[in-house]
C-alpha cells in the first residue's frame, strides 16, 4: 500500500509536466527546449542529493565502465518518454494529453513478457519469462474506460491533425517510459538506490538531449527567460520529486508484476490533476457530467488496482520455458 501511495504523490507533481508544458507553447516556447531544458537542470539537483549521501562514487565507476547501457535506457526512458510530451503539447490541451499518456497503465502490462523472474530448481537457478498479469490489466481497462469518457466530448472539437500529432507521440512516450525505469532497473538488480538510479539514467539522456538542443537552437534560437523558468519549476516538480518518489514506489513493488501496474495505474491521477490545474492556471472550462463521470471511473478503477494488488499472489508452478541466468537481457 505504501508503494501505492508514494506512486498517487507523485502523478500530483507528474500533472505539472502537462499544464506547464501546455502554458510554454500556448507562450511560443519550441517543443525541445521544454524537454532539454528539464533534464539540464535536474542534474545538478540530482548530484546535490546523491552527493550528500555519499554514493556518488560507485555511480560514476558504473557509468564509466558500462556507459551504453546507461545511455541506451536513459535515452528510452527519459529522451523517447519526454520529447514525444513535449511535442505533442503543441498539438493539444493538457488534459488531452494526460489522459492519452494513461495507456502507459496498458504498457507496462504488456511489456511484462519482455522481462525474467529468477526461478529456483534442482538444478541451480534459471530464469523464466514472467506472464501479463491479466487480473491487474483488467482494472486497467477500467481506469482508461474513465479516461475515455473524459476525453469523448472534448476530443470532437479537434481536427484530426491535432489529434493524430497529439496521439502518436504521446503513445510513443507511454511505452518508452516503463519499458527504461523495468530494464533498468532489472540490469542494476537493487545496486543503485532510486536516487542514483535517477542520476544515472539522467546523465545517460544527456547526449540525446545534446543533440536535440542543436537542433532547437538552429530552429528556434535560445530559450526566452519564461520558458527557462517554467522548464525549471518542471525539472523540480516533475523530474526531481516526482520521479524519485515513482523510482522509488517501483523499486518497493520490484518482483512482482500485479504489484508493479498498480503502481504505475496510479499515474492515472495525472488525469484528476492535470484537469484541476489547467482549470486553476489556464482558465479552461469545467469538465461536462460525461467528463466528471469519466474522473469517477478512474478513481474507483485506481481503488481496484490497489486492493488487488494488495492480495496474496497464488504460487507459480515451476514450468517451462526457462532460461540460463547468463541468457536473459
Amino acid at each position: 500500500m505504501r508503494a501505492i501511495v508514494l506512486g498517487l504523490f507523485a502523478s500530483i507533481f507528474f500533472s505539472t509536466t502537462f499544464v506547464l508544458n501546455r502554458a510554454m507553447d500556448l507562450d511560443g516556447g519550441h517543443w525541445i527546449w521544454s524537454g532539454a531544458l528539464r533534464y539540464f537542470f535536474m542534474v545538478p539537483f540530482l548530484l546535490v542529493f546523491v552527493l550528500v549521501r555519499r554514493n556518488l562514487r560507485p555511480l560514476l565507476q558504473d557509468l564509466l565502465r558500462r556507459p551504453w547501457l546507461w545511455i541506451r535506457w536513459g535515452t528510452v526512458g527519459f529522451g523517447l518518454f519526454y520529447a514525444p510530451l513535449c511535442l505533442a503539447a503543441a498539438y493539444g490541451p493538457s488534459w488531452l494529453l494526460a489522459g492519452t499518456f494513461q495507456i502507459t497503465i496498458i504498457a507496462g502490462s504488456l511489456l511484462v513478457p519482455l522481462f525474467y523472474e529468477r526461478v529456483d530448481t534442482p538444478n541451480g537457478p534459471l530464469l523464466r519469462r514472467q506472464k501479463i498479469p491479466f487480473r491487474g490489466l483488467g482494472f486497467s481497462l477500467i481506469i482508461l474506460l474513465g479516461i475515455v469518457l473524459v476525453q469523448a466530448d472534448q476530443a470532437r472539437a479537434l481536427s484530426w491533425h491535432d489529434l493524430l500529432f497529439g496521439l502518436i507521440p504521446v503513445l510513443i512516450g507511454a511505452f518508452a517510459y516503463p519499458l527504461g525505469n523495468r530494464k533498468m532497473m532489472t540490469q542494476l538488480d537493487g545496486k543503485f538506490d532510486t536516487f542514483q538510479r535517477t542520476l544515472g539514467m539522467t546523465l545517460g539522456s544527456i547526449p540525446f538531449w545534446l543533440l536535440l538542443s542543436a537542433f532547437g537552437l538552429a530552429d528556434a534560437g535560445l530559450p526566452s527567460a519564461g520558458q527557462v523558468g517554467q522548464s525549471l519549476v518542471v525539472a523540480l516538480c516533475s523530474g526531481v520529486v516526482a520521479t524519485l518518489l515513482f523510482f522509488y514506489a517501483t523499486d518497493l513493488a520490484k518482483g512482482n508484476p500485479q504489484r508493479l501496474s498498480a503502481v504505475e495505474a496510479t499515474q492515472s491521477g495525472e488525469v484528476v490533476f492535470t484537469t484541476l490545474g489547467e482549470m486553476l492556471l489556464l482558465g479552461t472550462a469545467w469538465p461536462s457530467p460525461l467528463a466528471l463521470g469519466g474522473l469517477f471511473t478512474v478513481v474507483v478503477g485506481m481503488v481496484l488496482h490497489s486492493f488487488s494488488a494488495r492480495a496474496k499472489p497464488k504460487p507459480k508452478p515451476q514450468t517451462p520455458p526457462l532460461q540460463p541466468l547468463d541468457k536473459a537481457n
